[in-house]
């Protein structure tokens, strides 16, 4: 087993090629993405929900409640900030869905306050140059599921701003945590397997713009085997997110880390998402109320987050931030718990440090036994 490279992103190079993944509602807040980054990742805040238990949005007797949107930009300011103590040094980002009503402030907020990296999801950030360009250190790197989605969002940049992406993150929805691309049919039998789809994305870069844009691939990377096997395919790197829920850095409840420990492959569901996209997510009680459409499932809508969403607008589903935050907070029968397909690999809670040591040192080399005549 070779030594993992280094992985560059726009002018931020990393020591290892691993990009911790985001997860909502403050799965992965400061003190995972701090460790991670310290730890020689790239350390990622997740943005979607964080003013909802913030002062700023539940205040005290000595601060007055703001509109959630704002609520969230300011709990993205501590965030960053306390990220950055923890890790002076390293590469902190965070990821900001499209979909979201304030996906432009919460861009505007990251790179002002100190972001390395901007990675974004649920959509195809077709404009976020225009909010980035007085800050062109910060590295941008949208995720993409079809070639087609990297042309145009190249194009598109190239034309409108003169610039491209800094990276592209690829995701494998066989296998990956949290809402997939595509409908609920294309899950198992997606347009483009990761297998397929990095070697001909690598292709399109290298032959069509003549540019080395890495490539960073995701879902269900567990250990350094599949580290190795996504760079064997032509990717620059990977992005690694269940296997950090079971860490002592991570940001979530212990209950909700204990969930993950005592789950298996086989709790592992698709479940509907007001998103309007399917979910991977482990069984609960909310769960099984998700995918049978249960009248028991709340469909009030708390935060107004999203640009298009089916509880707010058509009364179905649930509200996504009132899901995660339950779960996050400990409430594990009854908030969304979002899980890759290698639910329960993990044994025991770890630390950053052991978990980056795990998936970047070579196995060691067992000496032969020796035999005597």
């Amino acid at each position: 087993m070779k030594t993992l490279p280094s992985l560059q992103i726009g002018k931020h190079i990393a020591r290892y090629p691993i990009i911790q993944g985001a997860m909502a509602v403050r799965v992965s807040g400061a003190n995972l993405a701090g460790a991670v980054a310290n730890a020689g990742g790239i350390g990622i805040v997740a943005t979607i929900g964080l003013g909802l238990n913030s002062p700023y949005f539940m205040p005290n007797l000595h601060r007055k409640r703001v509109k959630f949107s704002l609520a969230n930009c300011l709990a993205l300011i501590d965030e960053l900030q306390k990220a950055r103590s923890i890790s002076p040094h390293g590469v902190i980002g965070v990821n900001v869905l499209v979909a979201v009503r304030n996906y432009a402030d919460l861009v505007r907020t990251a790179i002002e306050n100190g972001a390395n990296l901007i990675a974004t999801a649920a959509g195809l950030p077709l404009d976020l140059p225009e909010y980035t360009a007085n800050y062109p250190d910060t590295a941008l790197v949208p995720t993409v599921s079809t070639v087609a989605a990297a042309r145009t969002l190249c194009q598109t940049w190239e034309n409108k701003y003169d610039r491209l992406p800094d990276a592209f993150i690829v995701q494998c929805s066989k296998t990956i945590g949290g809402h997939l691309a595509g409908k609920s049919q294309d899950v198992e039998k997606p347009a483009y397997k990761i297998e397929q789809l990095i070697p001909e994305l690598a292709d399109y870069l290298r032959r069509e713009l003549g540019a080395a844009i890495p490539i960073i691939a995701a879902g269900g990377i567990w250990d350094k085997a599949d580290i190795d096997a996504m760079l064997a395919l032509g990717a620059n790197g990977v992005q690694i997110g269940t296997r950090f829920i079971t860490t002592h850095e991570c940001d979530a409840d212990i209950r909700y880390k204990e969930f993950h420990l005592n789950a298996n492959p086989n709790d592992v569901a698709i479940v509907p998402s007001p998103l309007g996209v399917p979910g991977r997510a482990i069984r609960n009680k909310f769960a099984e109320d998700a995918i049978a459409q249960s009248p028991n499932i709340e469909r009030r809508c708390i935060a107004n987050c999203l640009q298009s969403c089916l509880c707010r607008d058509r009364q179905e589903t649930y509200c996504i931030i009132q899901a995660l935050d339950r779960a996050a907070r400990g409430d594990v029968e009854n908030g969304l718990i979002f899980s890759s397909a290698n639910a329960g690999r993990a044994k025991r809670i770890m630390s950053v440090t052991e978990v980056m040591a795990e998936l970047t040192q070579p196995a060691r080399a067992i000496a032969p036994i020796p035999v005597f005549n």
